[in-house]
C-alpha cells in the first residue's frame, strides 16, 4: 500500500471513529472467510460497520477521537465493529454470534475491548452492554407507556356507555317477560 493511500484509509477512519457511539475490537484467530462473511452481513443488517484494518493504520486513525483508549488494542489480527446511532446493537449482535459458534470454534473470535461514551469497557463490560436493551425497544416500551394512560382514559370514558346499554338491555328484557 502506498503512502497516499495509507494517509487515504487513516482519513476515512478517523473521520467515522470520531462519529462513533461505540467500538468493539474483536481478536480473530483462524476464522474462515465463510464465518467473517456471516457475521459481517449480520452487523450490516444492524447499520453497524465492521471492518478489518491495518493495526498501525487503526492506532493512527484513533489518535484525537473517542476510540482513542483503543490504540493499544490493535495487535495481532483485529477487526473494529462501530455503530453510529445505537451503542447497543454491535454488542448484541456480536456476543450472539460468538455464543452461536460451534464449540470447536469458539476461539476464532472474541471480543477483546470496547469504547463506549469515550469510556473503555473490557469483554464483560461489552457483554453487560449486550444485555441491555437497544433502540427500538426501548422505542417500543416509550411508545407503550405513552399509549397506555390514553387506553386506559378511553375504557374509562366508554364504562358507563356500556353499563347503561346493560341497564336498558335488562329493563328491556324484563318489560317482554312480563307482557
Amino acid at each position: 500500500m502506498e503512502r497516499n493511500d495509507k494517509e487515504k484509509v487513516v482519513a476515512e477512519l478517523r473521520e467515522k471513529m470520531g462519529r462513533a457511539a461505540v467500538g468493539i475490537v474483536t481478536r480473530m484467530n483462524g476464522i474462515d472467510v465463510e464465518t467473517v462473511t456471516e457475521l459481517s452481513k449480520q452487523l450490516r443488517e444492524g447499520a453497524v460497520e465492521y471492518r478489518v484494518i491495518k493495526n498501525t493504520l487503526a492506532r493512527r486513525a484513533a489518535k484525537g477521537t473517542p476510540l482513542e483508549n483503543l490504540a493499544g488494542d490493535f495487535k495481532g489480527p483485529v477487526a473494529l465493529a462501530m455503530s453510529y446511532t445505537d451503542a447497543v446493537t454491535p454488542a448484541k449482535i456480536l456476543a450472539k454470534f460468538i455464543k452461536g459458534l460451534p464449540p470447536e470454534r469458539a476461539d476464532w473470535l472474541k471480543i477483546t475491548a470496547g469504547i463506549l461514551d469515550g469510556k473503555r469497557l473490557d469483554p464483560a463490560g461489552v457483554s453487560a452492554l449486550s444485555t441491555m436493551p437497544g433502540l427500538p425497544e426501548l422505542r417500543g416500551k416509550i411508545l407503550g407507556l405513552l399509549s397506555a394512560p390514553a387506553g386506559k382514559l378511553a375504557r374509562l370514558v366508554a364504562t358507563p356507555a356500556q353499563q347503561l346499554a346493560r341497564v336498558v338491555q335488562a329493563r328491556a328484557t324484563q318489560e317482554q317477560k312480563t307482557a
